[in-house]
C-alpha cells in the first residue's frame, strides 16, 4: 500500500516548520495531522481566548482539511484531543466537539488528555483518523 501525502495549503493553515504534511492517506484511512485555533483566512490574527472560538477554529481546519482530501467529518473513525488546562476547559471543549459530533451512535473513538503546552500558545489541538470504506 503505497502512502499519499497530502497538503491542503489553500484550505487550511500551512504547516509553519514545514516538517509534515497536512494529512497521509494510507489505504482507506486519513490521517489528519493535529491542528491549532489559528484562523486559515489570517495567520496573523491573534488566538482568540475562550476555549469554545478556538475549538471551533480548529474543526474549521480539520473540515477543511479533510473536505480536501475527499473526506468528511462523518467518516471519522477516532480523535485525539490535547488540552493545556484540562480540568477548565474540557466542557466548552466538549460542548463544542458536540457540535460536530451530534449522533450518539456513530461517535469516534476519542483520547482526550491535558498536556503542559501547545504551539502558539493555543488551549486545544485535535487530530483525526478518518476512514472512508
Amino acid at each position: 500500500m503505497a502512502l499519499k501525502h497530502l497538503n491542503a495549503p489553500d484550505a487550511a493553515p500551512a504547516p509553519p516548520g514545514a516538517r509534515y504534511s497536512h494529512a497521509v492517506e494510507a489505504g482507506p484511512f486519513l490521517y489528519v495531522t493535529g491542528q491549532l485555533p489559528v484562523d486559515p483566512d489570517d495567520m496573523e490574527a491573534p488566538m482568540p481566548e475562550a476555549i469554545e472560538t478556538q475549538t471551533r477554529l480548529v474543526f474549521k481546519n480539520l473540515e477543511r482539511i479533510v473536505a480536501h482530501c475527499g473526506y468528511s467529518l462523518a467518516d471519522t473513525a477516532f480523535a485525539r484531543v490535547y488540552l493545556t488546562d484540562f480540568k477548565r476547559d474540557f466542557p466548552g471543549m466538549n460542548k463544542i466537539y458536540a457540535e460536530y459530533f451530534p449522533d450518539d451512535a456513530r461517535l469516534p473513538g476519542r483520547t482526550t488528555v491535558g498536556v503542559t503546552a501547545l504551539a502558539r500558545d493555543a488551549r486545544v489541538e485535535i487530530d483525526l483518523v478518518v476512514y472512508k470504506g
